[in-house]
């Protein structure tokens, strides 16, 4: 599913699904940011994207904050 968000196509995430994430890093919780498509990491800096309803989940690949 995909919904326009800013001029930009987004993919809708489930919020309940981060009931069942957690950062790869540090195993705390992740936070959803709806506008950058992404799910952060307060506690190891990184930013995780969402694409397709799917997260790019690896710390190598994430994003500082």
């Amino acid at each position: 599913m995909s919904q326009e968000v800013s001029g930009k196509t987004a993919t809708k995430f489930d919020p309940r699904m981060l009931e069942a994430l957690a950062c790869p890093r540090t195993h705390g919780t992740l936070d959803y940011d709806a506008d950058a498509q992404e799910l952060s990491s307060t506690s190891a800096k990184l930013a995780f994207r969402v694409r397709e309803a799917s997260h790019i989940y690896m710390v190598d690949d994430a994003g500082s904050r």
